[in-house]
């Protein structure tokens, strides 16, 4: 059995993005070699969050308002976490909402997408480098 881990580092500069990562993680699987296994990619930070979707303007704005509704970042008093040095009470609840990770198939050594099919990294406490794992397993 193959295996490939890579670690990336990013630095957003504003508190939050969503940051389309395909492009890398189809890198890592074309390095590893592998032709058939599986692809897992998530977040090394509890703020973070890696998940699948279209890499369509609107719905990304859509993502945002969203979880600004469901989430609001202020006033930072309403979340109990804040009640320290820590202001990013709302970053941790939209990370829960999107998720940690995502597995992908490898098919013929490719990422097996359904149509449209996108990875992405979601930042909700940005401003700091952080990092994602992509970890590929397979023959």
């Amino acid at each position: 059995m193959k295996s490939e881990t890579e670690y990336i580092t990013m630095n957003i500069p504003q508190r939050r993005a969503l940051v389309n990562i395909t492009s890398q993680v189809r890198e890592v699987v074309q390095k590893s070699g592998v032709q058939e296994g599986l692809c897992l990619v998530n977040a090394m930070h509890i703020t973070a969050s890696v998940f699948i979707n279209d890499d369509e303007p609107g719905l990304h704005k859509d993502y945002e308002d969203w979880l600004e509704e469901l989430a609001p970042e202020k006033p930072h008093s309403q979340y109990r976490h804040n009640r320290g040095v820590e202001d990013n009470g709302d970053a941790h609840l939209k990370r829960q909402i999107m998720g940690r990770e995502v597995v992908v198939a490898i098919t013929d050594g490719e990422l097996d997408f359904g149509p449209w099919e996108q990875i992405f990294y979601g930042e909700f406490d940005g401003k700091r480098p952080k990092r994602y794992l992509i970890k590929v397993i397979g023959e």
